[in-house]
C-alpha cells in the first residue's frame, strides 16, 4: 500500500506540443487497426482534409470542435447496494472524457456507409462538428441516462 494518499497519474502524451498536435497523436492510436500507424495517420489527414474542403474552416478546428460535441461530461456506473444494482451519475475525469469521445467519433465512423475509412471518418467529423451524428447521440443518451439516474446519485463512493 502506498504512503502517499494518491498516486499521481503518468501522463502517456507528453504535453510539450500543442494541444492539437497532442490530439492528432492521439487520436492516430486509437483510429490504429492492428499496429498500423502510418496506414490510420493517412485517414486522419485525408479526413482532416475533406472536412477543409467542405466546411471552409480549418481541419484541424473542425476536429477539435466534433471531439467537444463527442464528449460525456457525466456517465453512470453500476453500484450494487444490497441485493440491488444501481445505476449511478458520476462525473467524468478530464482524460476518461476525451478518450471516450475519441472512441466514440471512430466507432460511429467505422459502423458508416460508405466508399473509404476517410471517407467515412470526414462525415462522422463533420456531423459531430454541427451537432448531429452517430457519436453526438450517444453522448446525448448517456447524459440522458444520467439524467434519469439522477435519484440514486447519494450512493456515490
Amino acid at each position: 500500500m502506498p504512503r502517499r494518499p494518491t498516486v499521481a497519474r503518468k501522463s502517456k502524451y507528453e504535453q510539450t506540443l500543442v494541444g492539437t498536435a497532442l490530439t492528432l497523436d492521439q487520436f492516430t492510436n486509437k483510429l490504429m487497426h492492428g499496429g498500423k500507424r502510418q496506414l490510420a495517420s493517412r485517414i486522419l489527414e485525408d479526413a482532416i482534409a475533406r472536412c477543409e474542403k467542405q466546411s471552409g474552416r480549418a481541419g484541424v478546428e473542425v476536429l477539435e470542435l466534433a471531439l467537444r460535441n463527442a464528449m460525456p461530461l457525466i456517465e453512470v456506473k453500476p453500484k450494487r447496494v444490497g441485493g440491488s444494482t444501481y445505476q449511478i451519475p458520476v462525473e467524468v475525469r478530464a482524460d476518461r472524457r476525451v478518450s471516450l469521445g475519441m472512441r466514440w467519433l471512430i466507432d460511429s465512423a467505422r459502423k458508416r456507409n460508405g466508399k473509404s475509412m476517410s471517407d467515412k471518418h470526414a462525415a462522422e467529423l463533420m456531423d459531430a462538428s454541427n451537432g448531429v451524428g452517430a457519436a453526438v447521440k450517444r453522448r446525448e443518451d448517456t447524459h440522458r441516462m444520467a439524467e434519469a439516474n439522477k435519484a440514486f446519485s447519494h450512493f456515490k463512493w
